[in-house]
C-alpha cells in the first residue's frame, strides 16, 4: 500500500511539473508572438508581396493563442488585413509587385471577393505588376486572380468555372423523426429563413429572390472577368455551360482563361524577370503577416473610426466552447458606440457591417445606439458581404450608406419560430403533463403542448408590431414614405446593385469610399483611420483560452466537416437563439 501511494504521488507530481512547464512554454510563446506582431518589418528593395490565397476568408480575423501555438488546421484570412496589405504594397516604393498563389480557398461572401479584386485593380494603377499562380483555381480564387497581369496554371491543373447555384436545405422531416416541430409567425412573403424548419422545399417567393440575387452576382463576375481577360461575356457563359472545369489544361490557354502552363520553379523565373534579377538571386518576399509590420506613414490630421460589426446579431454572448463565430453582441456594441460618441478625437465613424441579422431586440438596441452616435458626429455605413434584415436594421439610421455591387441587403421583415417539443416529450420519451392555472393564459408557452390558435393570433399581432417598427425605422432613416418602404420590404433580399435605385443604399463603393465620405461629412481635410473594437491583448487571449472560449477545437471541426459544419453548428445552437428574429436564411449555401 505504501509503494502504491508513493507511485501515485510521484505520478501526480510529474503531471503537475509537466503542466507547469507547458504553461511556461506557452506564455513564452505568446510573448514571442505578441512581440513579433508588434515589430516593424524591414522592406528590402525590389521586394514582392506574396499573397497566399488559401484558407477561410473572414471579415476580420480573431486572435487565437491555442491555434497559433499548436498549429492552426486551416489558416484564416482577414479581409481587412488583405486590403490593408495591398494598399501598403501600392504605396511602398520598395515593393515592385504582388504574387498571388491560390490554393484551397473559401470565402465568406462574393462581396468580399469583389473587394479584394477591386483593391488589386487599384494597385495596378501604380504601374506595378501582379502575377497569379495555382495548381488548380476554384471559382472564387479565379475570379480574384483574373485581375492579375499574368495568370499561370500548373500543367496538370484545372480552372473551376461552372456558374453559381444555391442548395437550401430543410430539416423539418429530420426534426419530425424526434417529435420536434416549429410553429411560425412571420411578416413578409419573402421572409424565407424559417422555411428551413417548417418546409421541405423553397417557396415560390423565395425561389424568385434567390434566383435574382445569384443571377446578379454571376453577372458581376462575368463582366469583371470579361474586362480583365478580354473574353466576351457570352463566351464565359458558354464556358460555364460546357463545364470547362474538366477540360484538358491546354484548353484553358486556348480559351484565354490562363496565360501559360508552368511549374512553380518556372513561375519563380518569371518573377525574377519582372524584378530584373539574376537566376541565382533570391526573391525578397513579404507575406501577409509581414505586411502588418510595414509602415503606412505617419498619422496626420483627424481620426476617422472604423467600427467592425460582423456576425450574427445576438442579445448577449453565448460563451460556447465549440464556437469561434464572431457575433455582434448588442450590449457590447452599444457601449462601444457610446464611447466613440464621447471620444472628441474621433470626428466621424464608419460602421462596417457584415451580418445576416439576428435578434430583433438586439437590432433595435444597436439602432438606438447608432442614432445617438449620429447626433454627435457623422456615421457612414460600409456594407460587406451581407447587411440584411437585422444587419440592415442597424444600418438604416446612418447619414450615408455604401454597398458593394454584390452585397446582400434589405430583407426588411421579422419572424418568430417557436419549437414544439410535445411530440418528443409525450410520444418519444413518455413524459406526460397535466394542467392547473389561475388565468386563461397562465400556461402560455408551456412545453406540454403547442400554441393554440388564440395564442398564435396574439403572437402574430406581436410580430406584426415588430415589423411595423422595423419598417418605420427604415422609412425615417432613408427619408422615404412608409408606403414606399412596404413595396420593397416584405422580407425581400436585394443585391447592392439593385438596392441603389430603390434607395436602400446611397452609393456603390468600397470601405475606402465610405471613409472618404465620412471625412467629407465631418468637414475634415486630412485624416487617418483607427479600427475598432481593438484587438484583445495577450492577457485577455490567455484568459479566454483558460476559460474555454478558445477556438482551436472549432477549427478542427470546421476542417473535418467542411460544408456540413454550418448546418451542424446551427442545430447545436438553435435553442439559444432569440425566438424573435430579423435575419436572412440561416445558411445561404451558394456554390
Amino acid at each position: 500500500m505504501k509503494d502504491f501511494l508513493k507511485y501515485v504521488l510521484a505520478t501526480i507530481t510529474g503531471i503537475v511539473i509537466i503542466l507547469l512547464i507547458m504553461a511556461m512554454l506557452s506564455v513564452i510563446s505568446f510573448v514571442g508572438l505578441a512581440a513579433s506582431s508588434a515589430s516593424t518589418t524591414n522592406v528590402k528593395s525590389n521586394s514582392v508581396f506574396t499573397l497566399m490565397l488559401s484558407g477561410q476568408l473572414e471579415e476580420r480575423t480573431q486572435a487565437d493563442p491555442m491555434s497559433m501555438v499548436a498549429g492552426q488546421v486551416t489558416p484564416n484570412l482577414g479581409l481587412d488585413d488583405i486590403l490593408a496589405a495591398i494598399q501598403k504594397a501600392k504605396l511602398n516604393e520598395d515593393i515592385k509587385g504582388i504574387y498571388i498563389e491560390a490554393g484551397i480557398f473559401s470565402s465568406d461572401a462574393p462581396a468580399s471577393n469583389h473587394a479584394i479584386r477591386e483593391a488589386l485593380l487599384d494597385f495596378k494603377k501604380s504601374g506595378k505588376w501582379i502575377v497569379a499562380y495555382a495548381d488548380s483555381y476554384d471559382q472564387s480564387s479565379y475570379y480574384i486572380c483574373s485581375a492579375a497581369d499574368k495568370v499561370f496554371l500548373n500543367p496538370q491543373g484545372m480552372v473551376d468555372w461552372h456558374g453559381l447555384g444555391a442548395n437550401p436545405y430543410f430539416v423539418k422531416d429530420l426534426l419530425a423523426k424526434f417529435g420536434v416541430k416549429y410553429q411560425l409567425c412571420k411578416v413578409g412573403k419573402y421572409k424565407s429563413a424559417p422555411e428551413m424548419m417548417t418546409a421541405d422545399k423553397m417557396s415560390e417567393p423565395n425561389r424568385e429572390q434567390v434566383t435574382a440575387y445569384i443571377t446578379g452576382i454571376w453577372k458581376v463576375m462575368l463582366e469583371d472577368v470579361s474586362k480583365s481577360r478580354n473574353i466576351p461575356v457570352d463566351s464565359l457563359n458558354a464556358y460555364a455551360d460546357r463545364f470547362i472545369t474538366l477540360s484538358a489544361p491546354e484548353d484553358f490557354v486556348k480559351l484565354k482563361m490562363v496565360d501559360k502552363l508552368m511549374y512553380t520553379d518556372e513561375v519563380k523565373g518569371e518573377i525574377k524577370k519582372l524584378l530584373e534579377i539574376d537566376e541565382d538571386e533570391t526573391i525578397s518576399q513579404l507575406m501577409l503577416a509581414d505586411m502588418e509590420g510595414v509602415k503606412a506613414g505617419k498619422k496626420k490630421g483627424e481620426e476617422i473610426a472604423v467600427y467592425y460589426a460582423f456576425g450574427e446579431i445576438v442579445d448577449s454572448e453565448t460563451g460556447d466552447l465549440f464556437s469561434q463565430e464572431q457575433n455582434i453582441v448588442a450590449n457590447t456594441v452599444c457601449k462601444d458606440l457610446e464611447a466613440l460618441a464621447d471620444n472628441d478625437d474621433v470626428k466621424a465613424v464608419v460602421l462596417r457591417v457584415n451580418s445576416p441579422g439576428g435578434s430583433a431586440y438586439a437590432s433595435e438596441q444597436i439602432w438606438n445606439a447608432v442614432c445617438k452616435l449620429k447626433a454627435k458626429k457623422p456615421v457612414v455605413v460600409s456594407m460587406g458581404g451581407m447587411a440584411a434584415s437585422g444587419g440592415y436594421y442597424i444600418s438604416c439610421a446612418a447619414n450615408y450608406i455604401y454597398a458593394e455591387p454584390t452585397t446582400i441587403t434589405g430583407s426588411i421583415g421579422i419572424f418568430g419560430m417557436f419549437p414544439d417539443f410535445s411530440g418528443l416529450l409525450n410520444d418519444k420519451l413518455g413524459v406526460k403533463f397535466d394542467e392547473v392555472k389561475t388565468n386563461k393564459f397562465a400556461n402560455f408557452g408551456t412545453m406540454a403542448r403547442p400554441f393554440n390558435a388564440e395564442e398564435l393570433a396574439l403572437l402574430d399581432k406581436y410580430i406584426g408590431r415588430g415589423y411595423e417598427l422595423f419598417r418605420k425605422r427604415v422609412a425615417d432613416g432613408r427619408r422615404l414614405p412608409v408606403e414606399q418602404v412596404e413595396e420593397i420590404a416584405q422580407g425581400r433580399v436585394w443585391l447592392g446593385n439593385d438596392a441603389l435605385p430603390i434607395k436602400l443604399v446611397d452609393a456603390i463603393g468600397s470601405q475606402d469610399d465610405a471613409v472618404k465620405k465620412a471625412a467629407e461629412l465631418a468637414k475634415v481635410g486630412e485624416y487617418y483611420t483607427e479600427s475598432y473594437p481593438e484587438e484583445p491583448g495577450l492577457l485577455t487571449m490567455i484568459l479566454d483560452m483558460a476559460t474555454g472560449s478558445g477556438s482551436y477545437l472549432d477549427e478542427e471541426m470546421r476542417a473535418a466537416l467542411g460544408e456540413y459544419y454550418e448546418p451542424l453548428r446551427l442545430v447545436k445552437s438553435i435553442n439559444r437563439q432569440s425566438a424573435i428574429q430579423a435575419r436572412l436564411p440561416f445558411y445561404l449555401n451558394i456554390k
